[in-house]
């Protein structure tokens, strides 16, 4: 499949850039093989394993007419299906990129700088879109926004439905998927600490839960952190077609804090008190029973200082805009010269030319002649 357009004068095979302009088919043919060997009995049990869900357990619900319900839950295996839906995100960013962004980048016609970040925030206003809408509809289908006790209670939350946990497979394989994106997308090395922080803490957070059967509670922070970053970026897409559009910005940075609070408030009840109080308390691998102190404090603890680098870098966002704001705003007030001052200081420099003249050794010479 053709996703990249290749250049009149192609660079050689394998090299660097070679494999960056065309990064996109490679991964294409990758993923095609694990297609390809479903169709092959010999192959096919090793293709599963990369392509759909392990780890399946039917349960038998009570009642009139006796059902059966799947619930999965995590384990090694899902490495491979990580791996898997990382080649995905790596080939969906290279469609979005070729057929959507860069065909608008063409017509507005962005500086280098305006460039890489609309790139950013195009990519990312699109994976926000969809991680929080599909993770909306798992809470709104699963009741757990109509029962906030649902987060803690029954704990560990070992069994979770098909879409949890696909959702949670997506989720680190988008930002895996991020990590060789930095070299498909020849990312300036200043650029690069920053995102490499954001990627780190977005897949301590969400392995995190995931590990430890958290999956309900980081369900909940997802969707909301998502929504509130998804304003961001919208709004900057819409800053760089109109600078004078900033609203987006006044609104994300009310519901940014909002969501900081909530993100502390939901953590501190579900481990601090929630789980606090459980009964089963202790440490169990074959239950997945992580609840003891030393972990609910670690949870609380990461929680806590990631929401406080995320205000720190909030406040210093705010800082940075309200000065190019109050220079800005100084430029515009500073008064120029008037009019009437500028003939005058014109007059004045034709008066000074012709009294340099009359100064000169040659008038002197004249007038003492």
């Amino acid at each position: 499949m053709g996703i990249r357009k290749k250049n009149t004068k192609s660079p050689p095979v394998m090299s660097h850039e070679f494999v960056i302009q065309n990064h996109a088919d490679i991964v294409s043919c990758v993923a095609m093989v694990f297609l390809l060997g479903l169709m092959f009995e010999v192959t096919s049990k090793f293709a599963v394993l990369f392509i759909t869900v392990q780890y399946n357990v039917t349960i038998s619900t009570n009642g009139p007419e006796e059902t059966a319900v799947n619930h999965f839950h995590h384990g090694i295996k899902d490495l491979a299906t990580i791996f898997f839906y990382m080649l995905v995100a790596i080939i969906m960013h290279a469609i979005i990129q070729e057929y959507v962004l860069d065909k608008i980048i063409r017509k507005k016609h962005f500086s280098k700088t305006k460039h890489s970040k609309f790139n950013e925030s195009g990519q990312l206003s699109a994976f926000y879109l969809f991680s929080s809408g599909w993770g909306a509809s798992i809470l709104l289908s699963d009741n757990f926004l109509s029962n906030p006790s649902s987060l803690w209670e029954g704990y560990p939350h070992m069994l979770m439905p098909l879409q949890l946990k696909f959702y949670y497979i997506c989720q680190i394989g988008y930002w895996l998927h991020a990590l060789p994106e930095l070299y498909f997308q020849k990312t300036k090395k200043e650029d690069i600490p920053r995102q490499l922080v954001y990627i780190f803490l977005y897949l301590v957070h969400i392995a995190g839960a995931y590990i430890l059967n958290l999956n309900r509670l980081g369900l909940v922070l997802l969707v909301l952190h998502y929504f509130v970053e998804l304003l961001f970026h919208v709004s900057r897409l819409i800053y760089f077609s109109n600078e004078n559009r900033q609203l987006g910005f006044s609104v994300w940075a009310v519901l940014f804090v909002l969501g900081r609070l909530l993100t502390l408030s939901l953590t501190v009840l579900t481990v601090g008190f929630g789980l606090a109080n459980a009964d089963n308390q202790g440490f169990d691998l074959a239950t997945g029973n992580f609840n003891i102190l030393f972990v609910r404090i670690t949870v609380l603890a990461g929680v806590c200082l990631t929401q406080a680098f995320m205000m720190w870098k909030f406040i210093n966002f705010q800082l940075r805009r309200w000065r190019e704001h109050t220079s800005v705003q100084t430029i515009k007030k500073k008064p120029g010269p008037s009019k009437s001052k500028a003939k005058k200081d014109k007059a004045n420099g034709v008066n000074g030319v012709h009294s340099h003249a009359a100064d000169s050794p040659r008038s002197r010479k004249e007038k003492s002649s």
